[in-house]
């Protein structure tokens, strides 16, 4: 990049919007506001501004709001349904065999429902099982990992994809709504089908356990929570894309250069940072389709790691009072042998 004052602000609102979250509590209980605020700053120091991007950020989010409102609308209305169905399932089913059905349908479901919603249904679920704590965890980091790979597969699963298809809809990709389908499909049903597996082996109920188990809150969620969640939704969505077009020159310049195996194990910061940001910072059209696939892997499966990498552990943690150090125990460790296996296949080029 020619241009040396166009590449240190970029680099310092690049900055910023990585660690300002996780360092200042009130810019992560905003985080929407933030965003927006930091996509007009980056949009504005890149000169990027047009009818097209103003469009496109405003339009482009209505079909993940939409999906989380109606989602959302569904759950509020048929909960206790909902409830009743998985207690009838619990009775009926083994534990195990139940565990690798929740887990592989909320993870591929995902993608048409949203990430947030499967995220709702999930703490339901958890909260009727009855399990003791560390099954209870254990079922809801396992999981929360198969939410957020199967929420990629679609627009309207995350905002990830959103940004991901957003960013590549242009030359010489042409993204559509299929698209990160055909690019990840592959890859991402196997990967929840067997972390509902391991799920069946790391969940069990145990004969002599006395301990306490998850529940989350009760109280119902009223109709205009419901609203308000799916209009931040918007919101965060038309930030990322603002803040994705300002981000472009340091996309053409830097990441596109990147081998697609280390663009892949750099995308651990999504344990800690929010993968969508990192999503809307990092892809881009000058990038080949090996490094689109090796750094959105990389997001996906690092965002399950700990709490503050992807919308589902939010949701569920904050909802299941779970602590950052419980979720890490198994989390951690789990992430880095997905990324490990999937680290070799990219080698062998099965990936």
């Amino acid at each position: 990049m020619e241009n040396l004052p166009l590449t240190v602000g970029l680099s310092l609102v690049f900055l910023i919007v990585l660690v300002g979250p996780f360092l200042n509590k009130t810019i992560e209980g905003n985080l929407e506001a933030f965003l927006f605020v930091m996509g007009l700053i980056s949009a504005t120091v890149s000169a990027v501004w047009s009818y097209e991007l103003v469009h496109e950020g405003l339009v482009a989010p209505i079909s993940i709001t939409l999906a989380v409102l109606g989602a959302g609308l569904f759950f509020h209305f048929l909960r206790r349904q909902i409830e009743a169905a998985m207690d009838a399932l619990l009775v009926r089913v083994p534990l195990a065999l139940v565990i690798l059905i929740v887990v592989f349908l909320l993870g591929i479901s995902s993608s048409v429902i949203s990430a947030i919603i499967a995220s709702l249904i999930l703490v339901e679920f958890v909260s009727v099982m009855r399990l003791h704590r560390k099954a209870e965890v254990n079922l809801t980091i396992i999981a929360c990992f198969a939410i957020g790979l199967g929420a990629a597969l679609t627009p309207l699963g995350e905002p990830l994809a959103t940004i991901a298809v957003s960013k590549l809809s242009g030359a010489p990709y042409y993204a559509s709504s299929t698209y990160l389908i055909e690019l990840l499909a592959l890859y991402i049903v196997p990967a929840v089908f067997v972390i509902g597996i391991v799920g069946m082996f790391l969940v069990r109920r145990k004969d002599d356990d006395t301990g306490s188990s998850l529940e989350a809150e009760k109280e119902d969620e009223k109709i205009l929570e419901v609203f308000l969640r799916a209009a931040k939704v918007y919101v965060f969505v038309l930030a990322l894309i603002f803040l994705g077009a300002g981000f472009k020159p340091l996309v053409d310049t830097y990441f596109s250069q990147v081998h697609y195996l280390a663009l892949f194990w750099v995308n651990i910061v999504s344990a800690i940072l929010d993968n969508a940001t990192l999503t809307a910072a990092e892809i881009g059209p000058s990038m080949d389709t090996v490094q689109i696939k090796a750094a959105l892997l990389g997001l996906l499966i690092a965002g399950g790691m700990l709490i503050p990498g992807n919308i589902p552990n939010i949701i569920s943690a904050n909802k299941l009072k779970i602590t950052s150090s419980e979720w890490a125990r198994l989390g951690v460790p789990l992430g880095l042998a997905i990324m490990a296996v999937t680290w070799v296949l990219m080698i062998l080029g099965v990936v």
